[in-house]
């Protein structure tokens, strides 16, 4: 089960590395962040999930009858963390008998943070995609006292992508900055004359960062007029996503042209399936995406912007020794770079064979079908976090337009009351 779209297309990528002869059945939980059906049908597009009725949007209560029904060996709750939480410690508590519990995190997670483990402490097997990650979540669930453990699983939407058993033609570090690959120097082939901006919602936050890259693209449009600037938004205006984006591009975008800062059409907004936009694609250029290991299994030339800092909170400090780290000088005269093997080896590019998550998967559900797996245990419990977790609950039950008008409606009471003091 998914709550958001990219909890959805990690879990259905997810379904598609186990065994054959495993049957899955794949759910949204409606939440205030429930994707639209577009965003679901990007989301599984290239999946197994994708040749059949798309996955329904279900209740809380509705997943755990369908719980009860299937009786599963294995519930992966591919969610935000407080949604992992509820569900795992409340909604489907007590089944019968328990399920294995998996939960993870869809992207890039380095740093690895103490709150992503406490949501999801109640969980037996929790997925990253990294050896770098599997050693920093299991010293942080070690430290925690968490009963699950780490497993290590390749990022399902990698695999599809690759051209070769080895990333991109990696490069030696050394040697990186000298064979960095640039638009203006490479001709340009008419099957990829697309350069990609992926956006993301919680990086850069300021509106005068967000407006410094468009500039950046209209100045790659105006130098490179025969090439087809593309901005690969998340979610429409109308549409939500997992984080909330406060400067939309779009909107920024129009802005700018309207006070004619940018040329009008220079750069064109898109939504649809990450994969299908790299195919076509002779650059990727990014803040921080997960899209830019998807540009690297496909061998699209890319950057990652560093004009706005290196850091855990720009949610691109693992980029750090990649040789994919520019400036937005670097993008409006397309220069893209090609990561190095030593990066690609311990992020993300790892031996399939090291992947592990299957394996312990497969050896918890024979633990619960014979001596039985303890009761949850979550991280999160007591009277300190019973609001809490209250309110996650009321975002799994109600329909996200009632939630949303409780909401408002607490709001003005809020600013009504203090009105009157």
């Amino acid at each position: 089960m998914a709550d958001s779209d990219s909890y959805l297309k990690w879990a259905a990528g997810l379904l598609d590395q186990l065994p054959e002869g495993w049957s899955s059945t794949l759910a949204v939980v409606r939440t205030p962040i429930v994707p639209s059906p577009a965003q679901i049908a990007a989301a599984v597009s290239g999946t197994r999930a994708a040749g059949g009725e798309p996955p329904a949007v279900v209740s809380a209560r509705a997943v755990r009858r369908l719980a009860e029904r299937l009786r599963p060996d294995a519930i992966l709750v591919a969610c935000t963390g407080p949604v992992v939480d509820v569900l795992v410690s409340d909604v489907l508590d007590d089944l019968s008998p328990r399920p294995v519990f998996v939960s993870g995190l869809p992207g890039i997670s380095i740093p690895a943070t103490e709150k992503a483990w406490m949501f999801r402490g109640g969980c037996d097997l929790f997925v990253v995609h990294s050896g770098h990650e599997v050693e920093e979540f299991g010293r942080i669930g070690k430290d925690l006292g968490a009963a699950g453990v780490t497993a290590l699983a390749r990022l399902p939407y990698l695999d599809g992508l690759l051209k070769a058993a080895t990333p991109a033609h990696p490069v030696p570090l050394d040697a990186a900055p000298s064979l960095a690959a640039s638009l203006a120097e490479d001709p340009v082939t008419p099957a990829g004359r697309r350069v990609v901006f992926a956006t993301q919602a919680k990086v850069p936050k300021r509106r005068e960062d967000r407006e410094s890259v468009l500039l950046a693209l209209n100045d790659l449009a105006a130098a490179r007029p025969d090439l087809d600037v593309v901005v690969k938004l998340r979610a429409l205006t109308t549409e939500r996503q997992t984080h909330n984006e406060r400067y939309h591009y779009e909107s920024l975008w129009a802005s700018l042209e309207a006070a004619g800062a940018v040329r009008p059409g220079a750069v064109r907004f898109a939504v649809g399936p990450m994969h299908e936009h790299l195919a076509e694609a002779a650059g990727f250029v990014t803040v921080s995406s997960t899209a830019a290991l998807e540009a690297i299994a496909g061998e699209v030339p890319l950057l990652v912007l560093s004009d706005f800092g290196v850091s855990a909170e720009m949610i691109n400090l693992v980029f750090e020794g990649s040789g994919c780290l520019g400036t937005l000088e670097d993008l409006a005269r397309g220069g893209f770079r090609r990561p190095t093997a030593a990066w690609c080896d311990a992020n993300y590019f790892h031996d399939r064979a090291a992947s592990d998550w299957i394996a312990r998967l497969d050896a918890l559900v024979e633990q619960a079908r014979t001596t039985g797996l303890p009761p949850v245990r979550p991280l999160l419990d007591g009277p300190a976090h019973a609001a809490s977790r209250r309110r996650a609950r009321l975002r799994v039950e109600l329909p996200p337009n009632v939630l949303r008008a409780g909401y408002r409606a607490s709001r003005r009471m809020r600013r009504y009351l203090k009105a009157l003091r």
